[in-house]
């Protein structure tokens, strides 16, 4: 039923190892990305033409740039951020070249997913919190980023998903993970058991963090008893 490679990757811990360095690299670019896009988020939310601060410049120039980056093809990235990764971490191949490249890759998706969550606040709570004189960086801390936290878990379990999609291409420069060994020992080795393997391992790490998610979002949704 498997092949001798595959058996000789069970054996060696080499599968295992590739499950922890996908989960591994997705869990910290899915933070770095965060740490990046969420305060990019609420930029874009709060100087929108509708937002609590409308700043038409600001918004504009911070929308340019993070439609610049969504825009580009995340193989062709990864390729133009070789010089980047290597000035940042000192590498351009391996891990951690690949984490750089999936935190510039996913923090502009992040910011759009945190905005998206942002507007979905009832305006009629934030009005209420105006007119109680309660400031703007309060109404962010207070009321916009509270009432919007289903959403936004929700957009987190989207982004991690995607970030894992794109972790698999670390082969490509030099990484490890379940794509590496789906490419290199399944693939170019004409062993499909290693191949489905990796899928399978994959589609239950997305699963998880799917239920994990959906779990938390019901837990802090109000409107649901959370």
């Amino acid at each position: 039923m498997f092949s001798d490679t595959f058996i000789k990757l069970w054996q060696n811990g080499i599968i295992q190892k590739g499950i922890w360095e996908t989960v591994y690299m997705t869990l910290l670019s899915s933070v770095l990305a965060y740490l990046i896009g969420l305060p990019l988020g609420v930029i874009l939310n709060v100087t929108d033409k509708d937002g609590i601060c409308p700043v038409g410049w600001l918004n504009r120039l911070l929308g340019l740039v993070v439609n610049f980056f969504r825009s580009i093809p995340f193989i062709i990235l990864m390729v133009a951020m070789l010089p980047v990764a290597k000035l940042i971490v000192g590498v351009s191949l391996g891990n951690k070249a690949m984490i750089v490249m999936l935190v510039i890759a996913a923090a502009p998706y992040v910011a759009r997913m945190v905005e998206s969550s942002l507007k979905e606040v009832d305006s009629g709570v934030i009005e209420a919190a105006q007119s109680m004189g309660t400031n703007n960086m309060q109404i962010i801390w207070k009321v916009l980023l509270p009432e919007a936290r289903p959403a936004l878990t929700i957009g987190a379990v989207i982004s991690m998903v995607t970030i894992l999609g794109y972790s698999a291409m670390s082969a490509t420069i030099g990484g490890t993970g379940l794509g590496q060994i789906a490419i290199s020992y399944g693939h170019q080795r004409f062993n499909p058991d290693v191949t489905w393997c990796c899928v399978f391992l994959t589609v239950l790490i997305v699963q998880i963090i799917q239920e994990a998610g959906t779990y938390f979002a019901h837990k802090t949704d109000k409107r649901l008893g959370g």
